[in-house]
């Protein structure tokens, strides 16, 4: 484990924190996991809720990959889902898709879930693009560790943690995000 500071996240991963002022600019997020089913949905539907209930759901575009192509076009768990709609999200609308390399060019944020798709994230990533990769759990330094645990083959406890967790990152990273849009 790394112990995180209270620097600016963008900052730790390279983005560069720029003041966005015309207000069609829109920054794009990609959380990605292994198979887009479990982490990385969830955390794509928390965010969009955190982002839709401050007002920036016009600035600011989320989508979700995974690493493996296990389940392209698969609803999330329902393990994941039913986690989530206990907390007032859905996330039944979303579908499993691959990352790929033209995701560097399209999103701002590409956050993985733990070491092992952030480095298989890096073998794809273009020269000069590198800034635009994190870790997700970057935003949220209270909880000390830098991976969200997969919970796929566990038990409801780890669905029930891994939401909590990223509940935390995605008001890190919403903070993150609204400072670079001036907000």
């Amino acid at each position: 484990m790394h112990p995180q500071t209270d620097a600016n996240t963008s900052e730790q991963i390279g983005i560069e924190n720029q003041m966005v002022m015309n207000s069609d600019v829109r920054v794009r997020v990609l959380f990605v996991c292994m198979g887009n089913i479990c982490r990385s949905p969830t955390a794509h539907g928390v965010f969009r809720r955190l982002v839709m209930d401050s007002g920036l759901g016009h600035l600011i575009e989320i989508d979700s990959a995974g690493t493996h192509a296990y389940h392209l076009g698969e609803p999330p768990d329902r393990r994941a889902q039913e986690t989530a709609r206990e907390r007032g999200i859905d996330i039944a609308d979303l579908r499993a898709r691959r990352a790929k390399r033209e995701d560097f060019q399209q999103f701002d944020y590409i956050l993985a879930m733990d070491q092992d798709n952030f480095d298989y994230l890096s073998g794809i990533c273009p020269g000069g693009m590198e800034g635009k990769l994190g870790l997700f759990m970057d935003f949220a330094p209270e909880f000390r560790v830098r991976e969200v645990p997969d919970p796929y083959y566990g038990g409801q406890r780890g669905f029930d943690r891994v939401f909590d967790m990223v509940e935390a990152a995605a008001r890190g990273l919403l903070q993150d995000v609204s400072r670079r849009l001036g907000r």
